[in-house]
């Protein structure tokens, strides 16, 4: 595959920690990528793809169980309250959220700015009283969020099964992370998928149309792009399969001939057949989901669930601070 061309001062500018990752990932064994860089622009447009595909069941069923618990949710959460979007993408789920609870502002938080920045502008026009912050960062660590909802009372809201993305240890930590970001008297609307049949499960993750493949493999076209990187993105291809014993999907790229490569002038080998692992999608039962939640600071309080119980949507409010000994 010939050489990607590179915009002067384009690998220089990339993210430091995507670099880091990439380099890292590519050298150890068995070679992996954090799934948080498949989301620049382009994934992002995949992934909004994806969520309208037969197969991927997760989000129309979010969006029903949204709609539904609607008037509970109101009253468990009161409005007036600032909800804080982790991993907010194109926000499509937002605004059913948002005229439920009557909130005193949003704000959106996304490691893809400029994708942020669109649906912020959408999610405004849709509602122009409302207070929209986006913030552009990384929420797997606590953040400062706008001074202008520093003494509100918070929502956050997670949805779509985000969690499942990360190991139980790395969840756990994720969720301190959040409940030390929105601090005392917060609440959390979360997503989490349940655990079922694979037959149902690895198909979500496999579409008969190849828009998850592409989304797998733009993380290497991504690197192309930006660590002026000459993978052979053509002699990998997309893999899901349910690991059982660890309860998750696990997306790969394996390669189908032996590679070498160049990234930021470092070079790899990968035979015939190695993978680079790109996913984890852990599904939870609800005792997990309860357990896990508890382990990362919050006490759920309601759960709700489709008449199948492929998906579950909690709430859950803040543990109190532990005074320190």
């Amino acid at each position: 595959m010939l050489k990607p061309e590179i915009e002067d001062g384009q690998a220089s500018l990339a993210d430091p920690q995507f670099r880091a990752d990439v380099l890292a990932g590519l050298a150890r064994r068995p070679r992996a990528i954090p799934a948080r860089w498949f989301y620049d622009h382009r994934g992002s447009e995949l992934f909004e793809d994806i969520t309208d595909l037969p197969e991927y069941y997760p989000t129309r069923t979010e969006v029903a169980l949204l709609e539904g618990l609607c008037p509970e949710l109101h009253q468990l959460t009161g409005k007036g309250r600032a909800v804080v979007e982790f991993g907010s993408g194109s926000s499509t789920k937002t605004p059913t959220l948002l005229k439920c609870v009557e909130p005193s502002a949003y704000v959106p938080i996304d490691i893809s700015g400029d994708f942020l920045r669109e649906s912020s502008r959408t999610l405004s026009a849709a509602f122009p009283e409302l207070l929209v912050l986006p913030f552009e960062a990384d929420f797997t660590r606590p953040l400062n969020l706008p001074h202008t909802i520093q003494d509100a009372p918070k929502l956050g809201f997670f949805p779509g099964s985000t969690i499942g993305n990360l190991i139980p240890l790395a969840a756990v930590d994720l969720l301190r992370a959040m409940r030390a970001s929105l601090g005392e008297g917060a609440m959390l609307l979360i997503g989490m998928d349940r655990i079922k049949d694979p037959g149902v499960l690895v198909p979500a993750y496999d579409d008969a149309q190849g828009v998850t493949a592409a989304f797998n493999i733009n993380v290497l076209e991504r690197i192309n792009r930006e660590l002026d990187g000459t993978i052979p993105v053509d002699a990998f291809r997309h893999r899901a399969i349910w690991n059982d014993d660890r309860a998750r999907i696990e997306m790969h790229l394996e390669a189908t001939q032996d590679v070498s490569f160049t990234v930021e002038g470092r070079a790899f080998e990968i035979t015939a057949g190695e993978t680079i692992h790109t996913e984890n999608s852990h599904k939870y039962g609800p005792r997990d989901a309860r357990i896990l939640l508890r382990s990362g600071g919050w006490t759920p309080i309601r759960e709700w669930t489709d008449d199948e119980g492929k998906f579950a949507v909690i709430l859950a409010e803040a543990q109190a601070e532990r005074p320190a000994p």
